[in-house]
């Protein structure tokens, strides 16, 4: 199977790392961790409740 060299930042190195299992390969994890990232990551925005919406929007304005 052929394959490619990717860079990334050290910390992004460091965060597969911690969540590669003994028996991974980093092909393994990057792969394991797109598959649980399925879907649509803007899926979600905007479903607040009007009170959780009303609630966060005091706590970040401060009133």
């Amino acid at each position: 199977m052929p394959t490619k060299t990717i860079g990334v930042r050290e910390g992004v190195y460091e965060r597969l790392r911690a969540r590669k299992r003994d028996n991974e390969s980093f092909t393994d994890v990057i792969d394991r961790l797109i598959d649980e990232s399925e879907g649509d990551w803007r899926e979600g925005f905007g479903s607040l409740s009007t009170e959780d919406g009303k609630s966060l929007r005091e706590a970040a304005i401060g009133s």
